[in-house]
């Protein structure tokens, strides 16, 4: 099909005539096959002050790399490559990026070197998941860490020495075919599966261009017919990108983060009606040694003894109550009248989910 440019200018007003409170659509979704992919490669990083690796296939990588250059070292020498170091690189490699374009790349140390500080690395193909270079990296490492050490041993490490970056470090050789020109329709994919935000981006897409322009595959994926030619489809792409769009509410969750004791209730979650007691029980021990000295003049010994004296201390239970289809506000209200402790509030959790009184999904991480 083919878009006219009355129709665009048409939907131009559409948008500027959407409410602005909403999210766009941009915001919600990504388009399928628009996405980045993986680089990585194997390389040496030279100019070192002394902070190098001694790794066998770091002497391996440095005699091939000699080899090409017409340099043959002799079989048994060791070359103690004292500011050598063998690294992995890596990068992202954006989408539509062509070839001449620079990318940002990460360095880090596989062997034993204890620091990439001042380092330059050498050029170091980056190939992706099929074992094609699609790029060529080289260039002087940004390191934020460093370390010193002492003749005794002793040594002090800011951040991490053994990883660098290196800014516009690589080189794009090759593109990667993308699929977006391809097939008849254009398909979100929803950061956040709901069945419902997927009807409201149909109704919203359908709304402005026509009706059965989109329709919904499952919670995540929405599919839009439109144009072949690719300029057409680029502006017909910045019109649905920019549609507001009101997402559907969250379902109700409860995350518990049992390391650090970080509760996060969701805005819709409910409790049925339930009472809980909330009560705290310290036992302090106190571990006191008693030296006890015999008389004068006599055959005895100084004796130590041990003395313990426990203490439990309980604090009266306190008991509240939910209503039915308590809101958030009213959980932390509660909360904090018995003054309870996180942890104290994660049992709380627990117990109304076991009761069946928690109205939401416990998330445990």
């Amino acid at each position: 099909m083919n878009l006219r440019r009355g129709c665009v200018a048409a939907l131009v007003l559409v948008l500027l005539s959407a409410p602005v409170l909403a999210d766009r659509l941009k915001d919600m979704a990504r388009v399928k096959g628009v996405r980045s992919n993986q680089l990585v490669g194997y390389g040496l990083v030279v100019g070192l002050d002394g902070t190098g690796d001694k790794s066998p296939f770091t002497n391996q990588t440095f005699r091939n790399m000699m080899t090409k250059f017409g340099v043959t070292i002799p079989e048994g020498t060791n070359p103690n490559l004292a500011n050598v170091a063998a690294v992995t690189v890596h990068a992202s490699l954006p989408p539509f990026a062509k070839p001449g374009q620079d990318l940002d790349i990460t360095v880090s140390s596989i062997g034993n070197a204890d620091s990439l500080r001042g380092g330059s690395l050498l050029m170091a193909p980056l190939k992706g998941a099929d074992g094609k270079i699609y790029a060529m990296a080289q260039g002087s490492l940004v390191v934020g860490g460093f370390g010193a050490a002492g003749a005794d041993g002793s040594k002090i490490t800011v951040n991490v020495p053994s990883v660098g970056r290196i800014p516009n470090g690589a080189t794009i050789e090759r593109e990667v075919i993308s699929p977006f020109a391809q097939g008849d329709t254009i398909t979100f994919n929803l950061l956040r599966p709901d069945f419902t935000t997927a009807r409201r981006v149909v109704e919203v897409i359908n709304e402005t261009l026509g009706a059965g322009m989109a329709y919904a595959h499952d919670a995540t994926s929405v599919s839009v017919k439109a144009p072949r030619d690719p300029s057409q489809r680029v502006s017909f792409l910045s019109i649905l990108e920019n549609l507001d769009v009101n997402p559907a509410e969250d379902a109700a969750k409860v995350v518990i983060n049992s390391r650090t004791g970080t509760i996060v209730v969701g805005q819709n979650v409910r409790v049925s009606p339930a009472a809980v007691t909330h009560g705290n029980l310290t036992v302090t021990i106190q571990e006191n040694l008693d030296v006890s000295q015999p008389n004068p003049f006599t055959d005895g010994g100084t004796v130590v003894t041990p003395n313990s004296q426990i203490a439990v201390t309980e604090e009266p239970a306190r008991m509240f109550q939910f209503g039915p289809a308590v809101t958030l506000n009213e959980i932390v209200q509660a909360v904090n009248q018995v003054g309870a402790a996180p942890g104290d509030v994660m049992a709380v959790l627990e117990a109304l989910k076991q009761a069946g009184a928690l109205r939401a999904e416990l998330i445990v991480i």
